[in-house]
């Protein structure tokens, strides 16, 4: 089982065991939850994050350069996205809350610069614009 209302997941392996684990972004529950992979075709029960109000998007991606992925989500109603760094054994760190526009609904991690560290990219529903976060 999972948090209320699930609106976003992504598969990833996050404890470095070969074996891809679940992130979702619980919306109802104002938590991200990370279901680790037994090995079976079945996982764990969630272990969850606090997050900003209403989490929306989740991307897992290794932003801070540690060979770790780590949580970045959308927080539609807290105007703001979350990024849980990884702390090793499929455990994150708590949340760092960064300010976008209104509305924040999608993610997508890419180096749009060019400088070889992944920026944060969030298309912001509210106000119609999109927010780049330079390798936050």
């Amino acid at each position: 089982a999972v948090g209320t209302s699930p609106s976003s997941v992504a598969i990833v392996d996050v404890n470095s065991d070969n074996k891809p684990d679940i992130v979702v972004a619980n919306s109802g529950s104002n938590n991200v939850g990370v279901l680790l992979n037994t090995g079976s075709g079945t996982f764990y029960n969630q272990t969850t994050y606090t997050v900003g109000t209403e989490p929306y998007s989740v991307a897992v991606v290794d932003v801070n350069s540690d060979n770790k992925s780590d949580i970045i989500v959308t927080c539609f109603s807290s105007n703001t996205i979350s990024v849980l760094l990884n702390a090793g054994n499929g455990t994150f760190n708590n949340q760092t809350n960064y300010p976008v526009d209104t509305g924040p609904e999608v993610v997508a991690v890419v180096d749009v610069n060019s400088d070889n560290k992944p920026d944060i990219v969030v298309a912001n529903y509210g106000s119609a614009t999109v927010s780049v976060l330079s390798h936050c």
